[in-house]
């Protein structure tokens, strides 16, 4: 081989001075140079790996590693490996040539030799460069593998010029050498440099050794085969992913080669009725390397909520790696991820439907937002999505529509399903639906507003109604009427004594002829208008039926002994005083009697009492 030579000259670039922009527009976080280099230089050493395996190289490979240095009193920053090195001609053409990929040279000439394209995730060209972000001057110095290579120094200071000469160095490898930048000393600190590695290189697959330890898991278990695991080794690993967390449900172990390459694993959290997307995110890898835990294009919204890491080298990323570039792949993953979750789910019901049972409290916040928002996850998900009643029983949506169908038809052949949001504050309407034989659906999940209106789209003639929207017999309309004792005279007067004592425009009054066993005075608000009101609340936006005034509908029971009782007294301050009890006792049974209200109602009663 040639002897190096010392040599000056220019970078070839296009602009006529390129760090400025790398360090202002090109990574949006200074840290990546840590990421960058340190996968760089498990590029090199991978590379040296496969030259073994296809036998042009020879020599010993002993231990591969890549070692991260701090040097605070020097200010530098050293990243070194053993891998195959550089010779001066490389340097010129991979440094200086901004833009040149190694990675891509190196698989080109070697592609009819391997597929394992996933072993080669550096690219020397810009990634190399995110080192000026935090350098005012960086040297590379290194050494060719090949027989006969002698050792090469390249220095630049953040210009356009450069410098090559020869250096002394006893073995194969590179050590790319930071000198640390004034406004970047933040990274001369050994907590801030390990931060870095925790989050980038947790589980690179050549050792990374920092401070005299060994920083990364080299062989996570998404690389291995299901059948070689065992739900030890899922928790394990969940535990090292999320040292806080509780232990998850289950998960899915994902693997798929064509038509892209993915692995990973995803877990299903216990988040009861939750919605959390922030607390512990998925992340996102490309051959081992972190890339970022914003994974909204990979993963479907509704599976934003699980835990767990996807790893692929398919998922197209800008030249930083720090976004996501929108292209056929993205949507092919995001489609095998929901077939993946629809499956396992389909499976573990069929399986194990007790078990099944017992986890839906947590997972089925999952299946109703996958049902809103996926129309392929519903055509699965409508055979295994439960529906659970107030006394604890589950079942699927054909079965429960058996169940009710005979009972909960109205006059226009449309299946009624009642149901609550709030077991204890409905619980007066939910006694009165079962003593007509009714039953009740518990529907207080956060996003069960939004999963109603979607049944009632996707199941035909079925309607929902909560218990408190409307007396049972309109709720459930069967064409027979109950007769009042009272004459329409009466009635007429009974609605003009509630109107003038409750004096309140929000409230519609009515007098119906309902059984004795009901409440003398029912609180009801529109099933329309409540569910959109729930449905802004939970969207967190203003609508217009969130900024509308809250009406609601007074009930007057007509067969009621009290309120037979209200309409015969005589005495204006007597009836005033029952008008205001029976209407604070629908208040109270609805949890809406509070404060001074509350107070009265509770002075009056002692003094009936009394």
């Amino acid at each position: 081989m040639e002897a190096v030579q010392t040599e000056k000259g220019k970078i070839s670039i296009h602009t006529e001075n390129i760090f400025p922009i790398i360090k202002k527009f090109l990574y949006s976080d200074h840290e990546i140079f840590l990421r960058e280099l340190v996968s760089n230089a498990v590029d090199a050493t991978q590379k040296l790996r496969q030259l073994a395996s296809f036998g042009e190289f020879g020599g010993e490979l002993g231990d591969l590693k890549v070692t991260v240095s701090l040097d605070e009193e020097a200010k530098t920053i050293t990243i070194s490996d053993n891998g195959i090195g550089m010779t001066a001609d490389e340097i010129k053409k991979y440094i200086n040539q901004i833009a040149f990929s190694g990675a891509t040279d190196f698989l080109e000439k070697y592609k009819d030799k391997t597929d394992d394209k996933g072993q080669i995730i550096g690219h020397f060209g810009l990634g190399f460069y995110s080192a000026f972000m935090v350098a005012e001057k960086v040297d590379i110095v290194t050494k060719s593998y090949r027989d006969g290579a002698e050792g090469v120094r390249w220095s630049c200071d953040g210009s356009t010029e450069f410098e090559l000469t020869p250096a002394e160095r006893a073995d194969r490898g590179t050590d790319i050498i930071l000198h640390i930048a004034p406004d970047s000393e933040e990274f001369l600190s050994k907590s801030r440099l390990q931060g870095i590695l925790d989050k980038y290189a947790r589980f690179l697959p050549v050792a990374v050794e920092f401070d005299e330890k060994v920083v990364n898991n080299t062989n996570p278990i998404w690389t291995k085969s299901p059948a070689d695991l065992t739900d030890e080794d899922y928790k394990n690993f969940y535990r090292e992913l999320y040292p806080m967390g509780e232990e998850p449900l289950f998960w899915i172990h994902l693997n798929v080669d064509y038509p892209f390459n993915l692995t990973g694993i995803l877990y299903f959290p216990r988040i009861k009725n939750e919605l959390r997307f922030q607390r512990e995110k998925i992340q996102l890898y490309s051959r081992q390397v972190f890339i970022t835990d914003e994974v909204k294009d990979v993963v479907p919204d509704f599976l934003m909520m699980l835990h767990g890491v996807i790893d692929s080298p398919d998922i197209p990323l800008n030249v930083s790696r720090s976004f996501l570039q929108a292209d056929s792949n993205v949507k092919k993953i995001n489609g095998y991820i929901t077939r993946k979750v629809a499956d396992k789910l389909n499976e573990l019901f069929n399986a194990d439907r007790k078990g099944f049972e017992e986890k839906f409290d947590d997972i089925g916040l999952f299946i109703k937002y996958g049902i809103l928002s996926d129309d392929k996850f519903w055509e699965k998900a409508k055979n295994f999505v439960l529906l659970k009643n107030t006394e604890g029983v589950f079942t699927t949506l054909d079965e429960y529509r058996e169940k009710v169908q005979a009972n909960q038809t109205d006059k226009n052949e449309t299946l009624v399903m009642l149901y609550t949001s709030d077991r204890k504050q409905q619980d007066a309407y939910i006694e009165s639906a079962r003593r007509r034989g009714y039953d009740v659906l518990l529907m207080d999940n956060v996003i069960d507003a939004h999963f109603i209106n979607a049944l009632e789209q996707k199941l035909e003639k079925v309607h929902f109604q909560r218990v408190d929207a409307d007396t049972l017999d309109k709720l459930i309309d069967k064409g027979l009427n109950n007769e009042s004792v009272l004459s329409e005279a009466d009635q007429t007067k009974l609605k003009e004594v509630f109107e003038q004592v409750l004096d309140n425009k929000m409230l519609q009054v009515s007098v119906e002829a309902q059984p004795t066993d009901e409440l003398p005075v029912t609180i009801t608000m529109p099933e329309f208008m409540r569910r959109m009101k729930d449905m802004s609340a939970l969207s967190g936006e203003q609508s217009f039926y969130g900024n509308l005034p809250v009406t609601y509908n007074v009930v007057v029971n007509a067969n009621h002994p009290l309120i037979g009782k209200v309409l015969a007294e005589s005495d204006a301050d007597v009836q005033k005083a029952l008008v205001k009890q029976v209407y604070d006792l629908a208040l109270l049974s609805q949890n809406m009697l509070t404060g001074a209200d509350l107070t009265a109602f509770v002075k009056r009663t002692v003094a009936g009492l009394a």
